[in-house]
C-alpha cells in the first residue's frame, strides 16, 4: 500500500551511552508524534559518528543502547522504519555523488563543522567532520524525505540540502524530492545544569550539567538537586534574569505537561531548594518506564536485531530505488548480474 502521508527523515548520533534530556525535548519526543501523522524514517547515524576516533566495541554497545532508547521511549516499528545507517550501503554510495557536485566554498561555510574543527585543532580535524553535512544531504534524498523535523541549528544543512537537490534536479532532470526544514518551534529548550546560558550538549556540557535518561535515580536527583540557580529565592521566569531557574522551570514543565505560568503559581511561597527538590522526584518517576522498557530490548538482543533487520529492509527497498535512478541519470554503467 504506497503512503500519502508526507515522509520524514532524521537521526540521531549513538556518541553515548545514555540520550540526555535535551535530545529527547529537542528531538526525539517529537519523532514519537510524527508515525501517526508522516511516513516516518528514523535512524541511528553512527557513519557520522566515526568522524571523530570511536572505540568499535563501546560504538557497537552504544548503537544498541540507542536503538533500545528510541523503542523506551515510543518509536514503534510497526509505525515506522527504524534502522542503523551503516545497514544500507547507499547512504555512503549517495555521498560521493553529492560531494562531486558540492562546492568546496559552500562546504567550508558549514558553521557546525567550523565550530568543531576550531574546538578540536587542525591536526585532530578529520575530512569526514568537513563533508559529514553531504553525507547529511545524502541521507535526506535517499528517501526522498518531504520533511526534516531539526533545530534551528540544523536549518542550515537542511538549506544545503535543497540547494543540491536543485543542482542535480538541474542538470541530470528530476530526481531527487527537494525537502523542507519542519523546525520544531514549540520545543522546549534545555539548558546546562551548570551553565544555563550554554546548550546541554554532551561535547560542550560538564557531566554535571546533562541529565541522562538512563542515569540511576539518585544520580539525576543529585544533579537537579546541585543546578546553579542566581542568589535570589522568588521562583519565578525570567530567562535573562534567572537564567538556571527558567530552566529548571522549562523542564519541568516539558516532561510534566503543565505551563511554565502554572509551575509558577504552584511554588508562589516556596524557595528555590523546594523546586529542584519535587522536579528530581517528578523526573525519577516519569523516566522510570522509558529506562524499564529500554532494559526489556538491551535484555533481548535477538528481538532487537529482528527489528533492524526488518528497519534495514524498508529502508533499502527505498534507498536502492533511488540510487538505481541517481546512477542512471549520471551517466553510471548499469552493472549486469
Amino acid at each position: 500500500m504506497v503512503s500519502h502521508r508526507p515522509r520524514v527523515l532524521s537521526g540521531i548520533q549513538p556518541t553515548s551511552g545514555s540520550f540526555h534530556l535535551g535530545n529527547y525535548l529537542g528531538a526525539v519526543r517529537q519523532w514519537v508524534s510524527l508515525q501517526d501523522s508522516h511516513d516516518a524514517f528514523y535512524m541511528v547515524v553512527d557513519l557520522h559518528a566515526i568522524t571523530v576516533e570511536q572505540e568499535p566495541a563501546t560504538l557497537r554497545e552504544n548503537t544498541r543502547t540507542s536503538v533500545a532508547q528510541l523503542l523506551g521511549v515510543g518509536l514503534d516499528p510497526e509505525r515506522c522504519t527504524l534502522f542503523v545507517q551503516s545497514h544500507v550501503a547507499e547512504h555512503a554510495q549517495l555521498a560521493w555523488v553529492m560531494n562531486c557536485i558540492t562546492g568546496f566554498g559552500e562546504a567550508s561555510r558549514m558553521t557546525q563543522f567550523k565550530d568543531k574543527s576550531a574546538k578540536q585543532g587542525a591536526d585532530r580535524t578529520t575530512v569526514g567532520l568537513f563533508t559529514y553535512p553531504v553525507l547529511q544531504v545524502a541521507d535526506i534524498l535517499l528517501y526522498q524525505a518531504d520533511q526534516v523535523p531539526v533545530g534551528e541549528d540544523q536549518r542550515q544543512h537542511v538549506e544545503l540540502t535543497r540547494d543540491l537537490a536543485e543542482r542535480f534536479n538541474h542538470r541530470y532532470g528530476q530526481t531527487f524530492t527537494v525537502p523542507n526544514p519542519y523546525i520544531l518551534k514549540e520545543t522546549a529548550k534545555i539548558f546546562d545544569l551548570q551553565d544555563p546560558t550554554a546548550k546541554m550538549s554532551k561535547s560542550a556540557s560538564s557531566p554535571k550539567g546533562i541529565v541522562n535518561l538512563l542515569d540511576e535515580a539518585k544520580v539525576s536527583a543529585k544533579k537537579f538537586k546541585s543546578a546553579v540557580t542566581d542568589t535570589g529565592t522568588v521562583v519565578s521566569f525570567d530567562e535573562k534574569e534567572k537564567p538556571g531557574v527558567s530552566n529548571l522551570l522549562s523542564i519541568y514543565s516539558a516532561i510534566s505537561g503543565r505551563t511554565v505560568a502554572e509551575l509558577v503559581e504552584h511554588f508562589d511561597g516556596k524557595m528555590y531548594g523546594a523546586l529542584k527538590t519535587e522536579l528530581a522526584e517528578f523526573f525519577t518517576e516519569w523516566v522510570a518506564p522509558i529506562q524499564e522498557r529500554t532494559r526489556t530490548y538491551l535484555d533481548d538482543p535477538a528481538q532487537l536485531d529482528a527489528i533492524l533487520a526488518q528497519g534495514a529492509e524498508k529502508a533499502r527497498a527505498v534507498a536502492e530505488q533511488t540510487l538505481t535512478t541517481t546512477y542512471d541519470r549520471i551517466g553510471f554503467l548499469p552493472a549486469k548480474r
